[in-house]
């Protein structure tokens, strides 16, 4: 099972989203778990749980370049979630992004 995980100030927005793209991976069913949490808790579940993705809201861009200073080693493939997506909540959109980090990191 694969782990997208979404990150951003309170894991709240996020939820809503993480929660479209579980519906699509689970309508097509593709081996992914998606979750959204706080920020503040990121270290703790990268850690703890070992995603493939980690997704950061646009509201939290800013963490980027410390997250990926920090992750970057691991070989995790770190990405601001794009700002119109987030906004439409586009599930889809995002959940495919994340499979092509994923690909992508496979190469």
């Amino acid at each position: 099972m694969k782990k997208v995980y979404l990150f951003c100030n309170a894991g709240m927005s996020t939820s809503l989203l993480a929660g479209r793209m579980q519906k699509v991976a689970d309508e097509h069913k593709l081996p992914i778990e998606v979750k959204a949490f706080s920020d503040s808790k990121m270290e703790e579940i990268v850690q703890e749980f070992n995603p493939d993705v980690i997704l950061l809201g646009p509201q939290i861009k800013y963490r980027y370049e410390p997250t990926v200073e920090k992750y970057g080693h691991l070989g995790i493939p770190i990405e601001v979630i794009n700002l119109e997506d987030y906004g439409n909540v586009d599930g889809e959109r995002v959940l495919k992004k994340s499979i092509m980090l994923m690909k992508n990191k496979e190469k």
